[in-house]
């Protein structure tokens, strides 16, 4: 069985035709018989939806005849499952979801309901049948799908990976923490809702401060921990999925970082894991908008971050009052004004980091339910064009890319070695 993934297509515009480059990337894609790619934006008219009160950052949209474009370059299998689902709110996301089985891709991750969201979508080919599972680890807590009861019906939303935090102090600073909530009373709401029941008890050798939880350990550190209903909601799906692929890929979408953003958060790992212990054949990660590692785990794929396939944040022609008070306007301001205001004078942002639009299209195979290729297309998407014509993918012109990627992957175990244009990554 034959594979090709990109990360996020973050479109907000129509491709313009087939410019310099996009028939090498089209016929890179084409060599995959399961040809995966994350949609991030919403798809919806003017002006017939509403903006959320939240949004993933930016209040993404497109006019669904940018699917033509999707398929132009031979994607077959979409997620939309990302921070930017519930961007236009539960219309935005049913328009988003109706608009991709209209235009005949398979898709999952999100649904009219929780059981919808988290099933395993299939792609049938010739050669076999593959399925996709597709979770977010970034996501505004109301836009979790929600299961269906037995007299009211389930909650549209994503198949949702929630994440508890903590924060690990040492004992004397964990006293400390509880004399600065007692001295400012930040807690005394919480604490009387506590007592009503309405709040958990605490762990012991805990401690809060509003939001924030602590807890007593040797060295201080950031805890974060996968909600356990969750991870057996995508183990059950795992298996469901196992009974009728030959083949399964789980997509997930996270932001989440360790030191750098281009090294994963610790649950992450557990995660990639987790899935191919229960029967996963590959992970396809995206999210954080750039490249990280990629690592060979019980001879499956695991790719951390894809990063973006297309970037276009500032393309948007419209966007909810809610964004122009975020920045202090109003919609009588232009979306010039608006994003020069936010990236203050375009001098921040993804558009202005040079990395953010350099990616790669990983080709993969695989046999009985083993890696047998790996190999890796550079893509660079003309960061240093004038935005009108900048974020569309081409092959790369050196391979700088592959070599900041095989200095990502080298900590996971992974040896890429450059070839023709080409990474190839070496299989024991």
């Amino acid at each position: 069985m034959k594979f090709t993934a990109v990360g996020d297509l973050l479109m907000q515009r129509r491709m313009p035709g087939e410019y310099d480059g996009f028939k090498e990337v089209r016929d890179y894609i084409a060599k995959g018989d399961f040809r995966f790619a994350n949609l991030e934006t919403t798809l919806n008219r003017e002006g017939t939806c509403y903006g959320s009160q939240y949004s993933g950052g930016t209040w993404l949209r497109a006019d669904p005849e940018i699917l033509e474009d999707v398929a132009a370059y031979g994607f077959n299998v979409l997620s939309f499952n990302n921070n930017h689902s519930m961007d236009y709110s539960y219309d935005g996301l049913l328009q988003t979801l109706e608009y991709i089985r209209e235009y005949g891709f398979v898709n999952t991750g999100v649904g009219e309901n929780l059981a919808q969201a988290s099933a395993p979508a299939y792609l049938d080919t010739p050669k076999g049948r593959i399925a996709l599972i597709s979770v977010t680890a970034s996501f505004n807590a109301a836009s979790m799908a929600g299961d269906q009861g037995r007299r009211l019906p389930g909650r549209p939303g994503v198949n949702g990976l929630r994440i508890s935090s903590k924060l690990i102090v040492t004992p004397e600073q964990l006293e400390y923490i509880k004399e600065i909530g007692e001295a400012t009373g930040i807690n005394i709401a919480k604490e009387i809702t506590r007592k009503e029941g309405y709040y958990p008890e605490l762990e012991e050798g805990c401690a809060e401060l509003g939001e924030l939880q602590f807890k007593a350990g040797d060295t201080p550190s950031w805890e974060r921990k996968m909600n356990k209903a969750d991870l057996a909601r995508i183990a059950k799906a795992i298996e469901e999925a196992k009974f009728s692929a030959d083949y399964i890929m789980v997509s997930i979408h996270a932001h989440q970082c360790a030191d750098i953003k281009a090294r994963p958060a610790e649950f992450l790992y557990d995660f990639a894991h987790f899935c191919i212990d229960n029967g996963a054949h590959g992970v396809i990660g995206h999210g954080p908008h750039l490249l990280r590692g990629i690592e060979v785990y019980k001879e499956c794929p695991i790719f951390y971050s894809l990063g973006d396939f297309m970037t276009q944040v500032e393309s948007g022609q419209v966007a909810p009052e809610d964004f122009y008070a975020k920045y202090g306007l109003t919609s009588d301001a232009t979306m010039y004004e608006l994003f020069k205001t936010r990236t203050d004078n375009f001098r921040m942002g993804l558009m202005t980091q040079q990395v953010m639009f350099e990616t790669v299209i990983p080709y993969w195979e695989m046999e009985d339910g083993k890696l047998t290729k790996l190999e890796l297309m550079p893509v660079e998407e003309n960061y240093a064009l004038p935005r009108s014509r900048s974020g569309f993918p081409s092959p790369a012109k050196d391979n700088s890319i592959l070599e900041r990627l095989a200095e990502l992957s080298a900590p996971l175990g992974t040896k890429i070695e450059i070839k023709d244009g080409l990474g190839i990554v070496k299989l024991d």
